[in-house]
């Protein structure tokens, strides 16, 4: 929050995505508090199985497209991976993790100027 808030000013009215392996991750749902605390607009972005429907119910919008949400957020909250805690089914390869989901270079958008 404190970066975010370094960065951009207010966190009011901010559109942010926390992106990767939501369902393990208790950095995810602090976040998720926090921002929705602080008026900001949380996007929750990972595959169907890390991801379930149910944290609408805690004031998030749940996609399963990052390119859908990457042009429309002004802060990507990465998270990593907890592969110790997901069983082999529940997850797909490292490579198909990573090309939906990964935050590339082409897939990012060009920095503001704020940003540089």
């Amino acid at each position: 929050m404190f970066t975010m808030r370094e960065y951009l000013g207010s966190i009011v009215g901010r559109r942010v995505a926390i992106v990767g392996d939501i369902v393990h991750s208790r950095v995810a749902r602090s976040n998720l508090w926090a921002l929705k605390k602080l008026g900001a607009e949380v996007v929750l972005v990972g595959p169907t199985t890390l991801l379930p429907k149910a944290f609408e119910k805690l004031g998030a919008r749940v996609c399963y497209n990052f390119d859908e949400v990457i042009g429309e957020v002004d802060v990507i909250n990465m998270l990593r991976v907890q592969r110790e805690r997901i069983s082999s089914s529940v997850f797909p390869s490292v490579e198909e993790y990573s090309r939906l989901f990964g935050l590339t270079s082409e897939r990012l958008p060009a920095p503001s100027p704020m940003c540089s």
